[in-house]
Formats: structure tokens, C-alpha cells, sequence
């Protein structure tokens, strides 16, 4: 049965069916050739996976990230950013990496990183001079800080599926996440500094740097409120995601005065729409899940790993490949909701804790997002720049090394990110 599984679901990818889809598709093929399997079992397995309640995070902060980032905030933002950094080498690509990363505090959304980013920071590099492959290799890389940076979508649906803390993964991910950025950071310097990129030439500005830090001040204290109401226990990442779009609402409408009946509309349409998206794919995923579970693909994975390697070293590199290379042509969402069942048992056997599997996972599918064939962020900001993904990729070097070298240290050495 899993073979089939595999099999058909890697025709119906191939076939450019949306992932959902076809891991719908995949599941009734399984079911229908195997006479142990009810339907009705198999329809009540997809529908409980979405009863779940911390699930309401989700479109909360989704909203959260719609409302802050459909109005001034991101200009305000990018503009406190390019007046601190526009002057120095590769000062404009670092505005990129530092604008998502503190946009990572306010959508959890790497997908809408890039295109909310990339809208504002492509068309600024162009009117510089700047190389728009490396603008939108940058910004590719950049965008996947966002599901590092809490919230975070995909750290949500790991826990769900893991029986994971949601908070514990929240604060795990801050030191990533910040390591990732000033990787970039340093790589855009470097390179702008190697091949002399044009710079701001203006001179600094303090009274507008000032004015731009006050004005976008409300958004940058988002994620640190929410990081300190998760770590303290003050509320649960549901509350959080609910207060996080109240605090949204009330700065949109109060402070920037740009929140009018049809941006919320815009905006809770948007987020439905999303979260529409995501439930599917839970669903598929649920359906997959539970049948390879029933096959006892999981189980016999773990079972072969133990017999034949030996060593916890030669297990993570094993892990990490595979999720490497799925992660290339598999969506994150729908990687996470099939990989995680197969990795959980695995993960025990080597007395892994689950928070660092949680974020070893996010990061390698994270690397998966700005990777062809399939990367979502790398296709999003190539069109957005207007250049070929083929001239994006050769720019990504120097961040796969960043991104490859924070895996290393949440693989390997988990006090990195455990409390």
C-alpha cells in the first residue's frame, strides 16, 4: 500500500496537480485497492484532523500578518531599515534580510514574506542599479527566517501532528532564526563589498531615521510581546495568535489610521483563503498519514534504521538528507504533515527530543523553499524581479552556506536551541 501511495502521488505531482489534490488522489487509490481499509474510516481520519483547537492559531495569524503588512507599517518599516543600513556594502540587500526577518514576528508565512517583501524591496534595488538575480536570491533566502521567527505556521502543524509544545518550539526557533540573519547579513555585505554594488548615497538622516523607528516601532514590538506572553506562560499560542490580530487591528486603525472597511475585508477574505489552503492539505495529509500508519510504513523505517545504522551521528545526516530532498518538491506544509509520523518513531529510538526535531525539520524545508525544482520563495521573487530562476540560483551560494551551517548546529548540538 505505501508504495502505491508513493507511486501515485509522484504521478500526480509530476502532472502538476496541486499537492493537496494529489495526495487526495493518492489516498482513494490506496483505499480503494486494499479491502482492509473503509472509506467512511478513512473520511473520519481527514475530518478529525482539523477539530483540532490550537488549529484556530492559524488564521488568526494570518490575519495578524495581513493587517500589518497591507498598509504603511511596510513601508515605514523598510524605511527606518534603508536609512540605518542604504549606505554600507550591500546595505540594500541587508535591508531585505532584516525586513523579514523582523516581518517573521508578524505573519509566519514565508510564502507571504516574499511577495509582501519583495513588492516593496525589488523595485527600490532596481532604481539603485542593483543586480536583481542576487535581489532575488536575497530575498528568496530571507523569506524562510519568517517560519523560524515566531509565529509560524508550519512550527504549529509539526506540534499538532508530534503532540509537541507549540510554545517550546516558538522560543527554539528565535535563536535560529536570528543566526540565519546575520548569516545573510554577513554574506550581502561580503558579496556587495567583493563586486561593488551600488549604496545609498545620501547621507545619514536622523531625524528621519528617528521618525521612521518611531513610526514602525508598534509592528517591531510584536513578536518580542509574543515571545514574552509564550515564555512566561502568560497565555497559549491560540490566545496569543487572537490578541496578536486585536493588537494588529487596533495599530492599523489608532496609529497608522489606514485601516478602512475594505483593507479588513481585503485582508479577512486573504486570510481565509489561506488557511482554506493549509486545512486541505492537513486533511490530505491526515489521510496519507493515517494509511501509512496503518501499513506500518513508520514503524518499519525505524526498524531498518536500527539494524543497519548504528551510529546517532549517521541517523540525523540520514534525516536530514531525506527531508533535503523532499522538501525540493514537496510544498512545506504537506512535508511536515507526511514526514513528521514517519521521523517521530525514528527520533525516539535515538532519544531525539521532539522541539529539536521540530526545528531541524523547519529549517531544512525551509532550504527546500528557495531550491528548485519546486521552491516556492525562488519562483515568487524571480518573477517579481523579472529575471530567470536559472540566474536567481547562481546568486543562493553563499546563503545555502549560511542555511547549512544553522542546520548543522540544531542537528547536532541541541543545547543550541533547548531551554
Amino acid at each position: 500500500m505505501s508504495a502505491l501511495i508513493l507511486l501515485v502521488f509522484m504521478v500526480a505531482a509530476v502532472a502538476a496537480m496541486p499537492i493537496a489534490h494529489a495526495l487526495l488522489v493518492a489516498a482513494m487509490a490506496a483505499a480503494a485497492s486494499s479491502d482492509k481499509v473503509p472509506l467512511d474510516l478513512l473520511v473520519q481520519q481527514m475530518v478529525a484532523q482539523v477539530q483540532s483547537f490550537p488549529l484556530i492559531a492559524i488564521p488568526f495569524f494570518m490575519l495578524t500578518g495581513s493587517l500589518m503588512m497591507g498598509g504603511k507599517l511596510g513601508e515605514a518599516l523598510v524605511g527606518v531599515l534603508s536609512t540605518l543600513l542604504g549606505r554600507f556594502h550591500g546595505g540594500p540587500a541587508q535591508v531585505g534580510v532584516l525586513s523579514s526577518t523582523l516581518f517573521g514576528g508578524v505573519s509566519g508565512s514565508a510564502v507571504a514574506d516574499a511577495s509582501a517583501i519583495g513588492s516593496l524591496m525589488i523595485p527600490w534595488h532596481k532604481r539603485l542599479g542593483y543586480p536583481a538575480a542576487f535581489s532575488a536570491a536575497t530575498l528568496a533566502a530571507a523569506a524562510t527566517i519568517d517560519i523560524l521567527i515566531p509565529p509560524s505556521i508550519p512550527m504549529i502543524l509539526f506540534a499538532l501532528t508530534a503532540n509537541a509544545s507549540i510554545a517550546d518550539l516558538f522560543v527554539a526557533g528565535v535563536l535560529p532564526g536570528l543566526l540565519m540573519c546575520g548569516g545573510f547579513m554577513f554574506m550581502c555585505w561580503w558579496v556587495g563589498r567583493r563586486r561593488n554594488f551600488p549604496r545609498e548615497t545620501a547621507p545619514f538622516d536622523g531625524i528621519a531615521f528617528r521618525r521612521h523607528l518611531a513610526y514602525a516601532s508598534p509592528a517591531v514590538l510584536l513578536p518580542v510581546l509574543i515571545i514574552i506572553f509564550l515564555r512566561f506562560g502568560i497565555a497559549t499560542p491560540t490566545e496569543v495568535a487572537v490578541l496578536s490580530t486585536l493588537y494588529a487591528g487596533v495599530v492599523s486603525a489608532v496609529i497608522y489610521r489606514d485601516l478602512g472597511w475594505k483593507r479588513l475585508n481585503d485582508a479577512v477574505v486573504h486570510a481565509g483563503l489561506a488557511t482554506g489552503v493549509v486545512l486541505l492539505v492537513i486533511m490530505a495529509s491526515a489521510a496519507i498519514g493515517w494509511l501509512l500508519t496503518f501499513d506500518q510504513m513508520p514503524q518499519g523505517i525505524a526498524q531498518w534504521v536500527q539494524q543497519n545504522v548504528h551510529a546517532k551521528v549517521l541517523v540525523i545526516l540520514l534525516m536530514n538528507l531525506l527531508m533535503l530532498f523532499l522538501g525540493m518538491f514537496i510544498d512545506l506544509p504537506a512535508a511536515i504533515l507526511l514526514l513528521t509520523p514517519v521521523f517521530v518513531p525514528l527520533a525516539n529510538s535515538i532519544g531525539m527530543d521532539m522541539t529539536q526535531l521540530g526545528i531541524m525539520m523547519v529549517v531544512n524545508l525551509a532550504i527546500g523553499l528557495y531550491t528548485p525544482p519546486v521552491g516556492t520563495t525562488l519562483f515568487i521573487t524571480s518573477a517579481l524581479a523579472k529575471v530567470k530562476v536559472g540566474q536567481t540560483v547562481r546568486e543562493l551560494g553563499p546563503f545555502y552556506l549560511v542555511a547549512f551551517g544553522v542546520l548543522a548546529l540544531v542537528s547536532y548540538f541541541p543545547s543550541f536551541i533547548l531551554k
